[in-house]
């Protein structure tokens, strides 16, 4: 049976990538996988994977009972397939935090390092043998590096993520500013969605203190082509809540070159959370949060109703 790779919902270029590397990994060592998606992946993750000659993999909206699967780059099951549990789960590689209610048929392989890209941790992973990744394979592991530190902005990036994406760029001939600044305006570029297809792009369900957020992040360089839109994105936040039957949607806006996250906030719910979660003072229907440009580091862990 072939194996499937695959990260979580909305995907990234992390989640799209990993998946990628994984399977010419596990190709190259004898077994037979196939990475595939759990969604459209954003803009940056499309352009890194024609940049690098590779086709999107397929998007699947579930997995049968028994497929074997290796997840990575999550271990939340909001973020994985509905009949996950009942699959045949063999790896988890992630750089998250443990979330709890995978369950799985038999003992796993689980590695979970505290590293800014699951990349990284496949490439330590991988031993000697990451020396035989063809270029294709050394450029969606740079990119996925790149696009999970910001290029090094954010503060999830450890020494060993900036190590390697510099080994690997100077092996590539990449400048890594150039290429970075690329793979940004490419993320940037978020004419062709609608609003709600803007607050799932990038997003991650977490409940904290017995409410439940869809917590999304939109990370450009060209922060005023979102924040134009920041009238129609609050009247369309509560239909994707009640949608996705979550309590609330929450928004930031990370600003990639000034270091910062703008938060919308459309309602009071919104309004506490800024207040008691980041010690902000808001007036009007935004405010601003210097500094803070991870989800996984800064965000959710801060989170309080």
């Amino acid at each position: 049976m072939t194996t499937l790779v695959f990260g979580h919902k909305s995907p990234d270029t992390d989640s799209t990538g990993s998946p990628l590397i994984w399977e010419w990994f596990l190709n190259h060592t004898g077994h037979n996988a196939k990475a595939a998606l759990l969604g459209t992946p954003n803009t940056e993750a499309a352009f890194v994977a024609k940049r690098w000659g590779f086709e999107l993999p397929q998007i699947i909206a579930d997995v049968d009972n028994d497929q074997a699967c290796v997840i990575v780059d999550t271990n939340n099951p909001a973020e994985l397939p509905g009949n996950i549990n009942n699959a045949n789960v063999l790896a988890v590689i992630d750089h998250h935090k443990l979330t709890g209610g995978l369950e799985t048929k038999n003992p796993i392989n689980i590695t979970i390092r505290p590293l800014a890209c699951t990349a990284t941790i496949m490439h330590q992973m991988m031993g000697g043998q990451a020396d035989e990744m063809p270029e294709g394979i050394k450029g969606l592991m740079l990119s996925c590096i790149l696009s999970d530190t910001l290029a090094f902005r954010s503060p999830t990036t450890t020494q060993m993520d900036k190590d390697l994406a510099e080994t690997l760029a100077k092996e590539l001939k990449i400048d890594i500013e150039a290429y970075a600044t690329e793979m940004f305006d490419a993320k940037s570029d978020i004419s062709a969605f609608s609003d709600a297809e803007l607050l799932r792009m990038d997003s991650k369900e977490y409940a904290v203190d017995g409410k439940k957020f869809r917590v999304s992040v939109l990370e450009t360089t060209s922060p005023k082509i979102v924040l134009d839109r920041k009238a129609s994105l609050m009247e369309t936040m509560p239909k994707v809540a009640k949608e996705d039957k979550v309590d609330q949607v929450l928004l930031f806006v990370i600003d990639i070159l000034k270091e910062e996250a703008t938060m919308l906030i459309p309602n009071d719910l919104t309004k506490t959370v800024a207040e008691k979660s980041f010690d902000a003072t808001v007036e009007g229907d935004s405010v601003v949060l210097p500094g803070v440009m991870s989800r996984k580091k800064q965000i959710i862990p801060a989170l309080k109703v």
